[in-house]
């Protein structure tokens, strides 16, 4: 099967050029973290609250935090964005109506939101509290930018496997659409592995669910490769869907050349002296590279020294760093899969061990106080290491010693690679950074002073959103008879600023004449100006309010359509992976097929085959589950294929197959009846299957709030776990970066991961080289048919994988005795062997 090439991405045009210093956004879990966020630079922080965020293992702020936390943002020129960026249920919905309704009241900058019901519950609620897309949108294409757009977003936060190039491209082609909307992007910290908002793992092995904030980090644990059934020698490599740590600091001419808005550093679990560091370095490499693009130098900035800001960004946190995606696809680089935590500063391998301390050669600096492990290709075991207590250097080698009885040295060999974990002096200065009685990194204003004899001082400040602060003396300006009131005194009276949040950055001497003014008065009006100035800051934004927002009669609405006495008798419809299971299909008596193929161009012989057949069956096409913009070749397939319909997967699918019929896959996430009839009646979808996330609990909400003909429900599927532009079978079965190098090993190799429990998840490639890990095992909702039926549903859907046609044959008739009654439930997991779950969880179903 060809990859497809994505047509060349549009040159840029002189009118893409950027025109505004982007924003430098920070993380913040706590209060300290958020003080390290401020004194360090940041231009803007993102926050969890006690509800309704992705970081539910995080401490967060609370509601009751808001008006203090955003008044001291306020006051020191930073923004402040609540993450409101998990799904969110149909029976929460009222509970986030009210959170909402708190957030925007205490004047918060906007909302970082994933939820599209959550985004139409925002506008109802108020016609201009800010709404930023959050990256689990899994915008990837100008039309996800144009969807988000839609939704009310005033920012959108690309997907991390956006490169620059491609969001060049997609700034150019939504400037030349009237679509454009400012573009935010991750330039620093932890990559998950899978598309955020698309990864099912958690939910499939745990019951956690990553779009609700309680990822488990199942990326982050060793796995074996099997390819054909035999199991892949790679050594010490078996993290092999851990990406390295991203790190744009060397990208950061391309960042602002490519017009991001804002540049988005992760990691709201880090401790404090983390967020510093990153904030840090990234300010002085922002404003250093923004500097050399406008070819101008901005004043009080400290320089920036490249070397001394990748050591800090090291060793604070690091899993190993690489550019990403920014640069484009590298599956080389992107997972080294010899550990998955947290490793700081490679110091080199370990030539001898002797009774107190060991040789190499160093490859970093090293002094005593320093924390050091060693690594001996098996971090899932405990490993030695310990501090330094000294450092000796004889030619090219040094001897590294350790406290007596410190270290077990029978675990340490020849060979092992020693890391530099820990630097007590780099922590106590980040700490210093923050903890301090006056600020430490200050905003510019600007001072005008206008007078003349005879009239009063006037001192105006203005900050860099436009206040105005005005002070005036309460004596008039004298004639001067030998010292006059020169720039050079203004400037040296109103500079001291000391220990307020502000640096004096122009001056306009607006003074007539010569003029007399005692500088105990002038300290005086810079002073009150000043505290204007800073109560004119901490006032919180004032967002509309509107008293209507959710409609809580829905519930009662929806169920009256609902009624099972009215309703048709519930369908199945195969979904097929193969054109073996096809012809197996065929052969059953069921009007309508799903097919989804790795290649899109065999689409076209698969509805010839299906249209060939007796009983006027109806072929629905699952394209490709993401898209990124260039990869117009996979749309042309689709709309030459002659399919009777599609599953619209993404954005793009939304947009461009709008004119054949369509009905909404899952990784729409459609969590709750906002987001369905958002989807229903903007997109004029025919169905929608709802979320993965949903267990039978809150799917019954859902369907208690929404009419029930507008949803299918997947009764029995292999989970797609992770979804990812990361292809295992090119960085372990190749030696190349991509698909022009990599030899194709996905059309020759049939490949599973292994985990520790021994289970073999299958591999699948898709047109565009994503990858998706399915779970081993299937799942069934079977136990939950009766009620469903019970709530009005009657399109079910069964996914096969790599079953066989006896096996597709087996389990389509068991579904179909169970939808007539004459199995249960429970006799059908139990013979088909298959977890029972549905969705992600056993739930217990309301009574309706």
């Amino acid at each position: 099967m060809p990859k497809l090439i994505p047509k060349r991405l549009s040159s840029r045009e002189e009118n893409t050029r950027q025109v505004a210093k982007p924003e430098l956004l920070s993380p913040a879990g706590n209060w300290d973290c958020a003080r390290a966020a401020v004194e360090n630079g940041a231009d803007a922080i993102f926050f969890g609250l006690e509800r309704f965020n992705a970081r539910m293992r995080g401490k967060n702020f609370t509601v009751a935090d808001l008006p203090e936390l955003m008044a001291y943002l306020h006051s020191r020129g930073v923004k402040g964005y609540v993450t409101f960026n998990i799904l969110v249920f149909s029976d929460e919905m009222a509970d986030a109506e009210d959170f909402l309704r708190s957030i925007i009241a205490a004047g918060v900058d906007a909302a970082i939101v994933q939820d599209v019901g959550i985004c139409r519950l925002i506008r109802r609620i108020s016609p201009d509290f800010p709404i930023h897309a959050s990256t689990q949108m899994s915008v990837t294409s100008e039309a996800g930018i144009e969807f988000a757009r839609e939704l009310g977003s005033s920012v959108v936060v690309l997907a991390r496997e956006t490169s620059l190039k491609e969001v060049g491209a997609i700034r150019e082609k939504t400037i030349a659409a009237g679509t454009e909307v400012p573009i935010e992007l991750f330039v620093h910290g932890a990559l998950c592995v899978a598309y955020s908002g698309q990864c099912l793992t958690s939910e499939s092995l745990g019951g956690r669910s990553a779009n609700r904030g309680e990822c488990a980090q199942a990326c982050r644990l060793p796995y074996e490769l099997y390819a054909d059934g035999q199991q892949v020698e790679l050594g010490n490599r078996r993290y092999l869907l851990s990406p390295q740590d991203l790190s744009g600091l060397d990208a950061m001419p391309e960042i602002i050349e490519n017009g991001v808005a804002t540049l988005k550093i992760e990691g709201r679990l880090k401790a404090p002296e983390y967020v510093a560091a990153v904030t840090q370095v990234y300010r002085k490499a922002l404003d250093d590279a923004w500097n050399n693009y406008i070819g101008e130098t901005e004043k009080n900035l400290a320089p920036f020294d490249p070397e001394e800001g990748r050591y800090a960004l090291e060793m604070t946190f690091s899993r190993g760093l690489s550019d990403g995606w920014l640069r484009g696809i590298d599956n080389q680089s992107l997972v080294h899969a010899r550990f998955g935590k947290k490793r700081g500063l490679r110091l080199g391998t370990i030539k001898t061990v002797e009774k107190d301390g060991v040789t190499l050669q160093l490859e970093a600096p090293l002094k005593a106080g320093d924390g050091v492990v060693f690594d001996r290709g098996r971090p899932d075991e405990r490993e030695e290491g310990g501090r330094i207590i000294s450092v000796d250097t004889k030619g090219p080698d040094t001897f590294v010693r350790f406290l007596n009885d410190s270290i077990n040295w029978k675990r340490v060999s020849p060979g092992d690679t020693l890391f530099k974990t820990s630097d007590p002096a780099l922590d106590k200065a980040l700490r210093q950074s923050y903890e301090v009685e006056q600020p430490n990194y200050t905003r510019p204003i600007a001072a005008t002073v206008y007078g003349e004899p005879g009239k009063l001082l006037t001192l105006e400040l203005r900050d860099e959103d436009g206040r105005v602060a005005r002070s005036e003396s309460t004596e008039p300006l004298q004639e001067a008879a030998k010292r006059p009131l020169d720039e050079e005194t203004l400037h040296k009276q109103l500079s001291r600023l000391g220990n307020t949040p502000f640096h004096l950055a122009a001056l306009d001497n607006q003074l007539v004449g010569s003029c007399h003014f005692p500088v105990s008065q002038l300290n005086q009006l810079r002073r009150d100006a000043v505290d204007t100035l800073l109560a004119l800051r901490r006032e919180p934004l004032r967002w509309q309010l509107n008293e209507v927002g959710l409609d809580r009669r829905a519930s009662r609405a929806a169920s009256s359509l609902n009624s099972p006495a009215t309703a048709s008798a519930p369908t199945i419809i195969p979904y097929l992976r193969s054109f073996e299971q096809l012809e197996t299909a065929l052969a059953l008596p069921y009007g309508e097929l799903y097919l989804e193929l790795e290649d899109p161009k065999q689409y076209k012989r698969a509805v010839e085959l299906v249209h060939a057949a007796p009983g006027d069956k109806k072929i629905w096409v699952a394209p490709p589950r993401m898209f990124k913009t260039g990869e117009d070749w996979v749309v042309k397939q689709l709309t030459q294929c002659g399919a009777d319909g599609f599953l619209a997967r993404n954005h793009e699918h939304l947009k461009s197959l709008s004119k054949f019929p369509l009905r909404g896959d899952f990784s729409l996430n459609v969590a709750n009846h906002l987001t369905a009839e958002y989807l229903i009646e903007r997109y004029q979808l025919q169905r929608l299957t709802a979320s993965y996330d949903l267990n039978a609990t809150q799917l019954a909400a859902l369907l208690e709030n929404a009419p029930a003909h507008w949803f299918e429900i997947t009764l029995h599927q292999h989970m797609p776990m992770f979804h990812m532009e990361h292809c295992v079978f090119c960085a372990f079965l190749s030696k190349g970066k991509d698909f022009r190098d990599c030899g194709r090993p996905c059309d020759k190799h049939a490949v599973s991961i292994k985990d520790r429990t021994g289970m073999l998840h299958p591999l699948k490639a898709d047109a565009g080289c994503r990858n998706t890990v399915f779970n081993a095992k299937a799942q069934t909702g079977a136990e939950f048919a009766q009620d469903l039926l019970a709530l009005g549903v009657r399109a079910f859907r069964v996914e096969f994988l790599n079953e066989s046609p006896q096996e597709v044959r087996d389990t389509l008739d068991r579904y179909e005795r169970l939808l007539a009654g004459k199995l249960s439930g429970q006799s059908l997991w139990r013979e088909l062997k298959l977890i029972n779950q549905l969705g992600v969880t056993r739930g217990t179903l309301r009574e309706t």
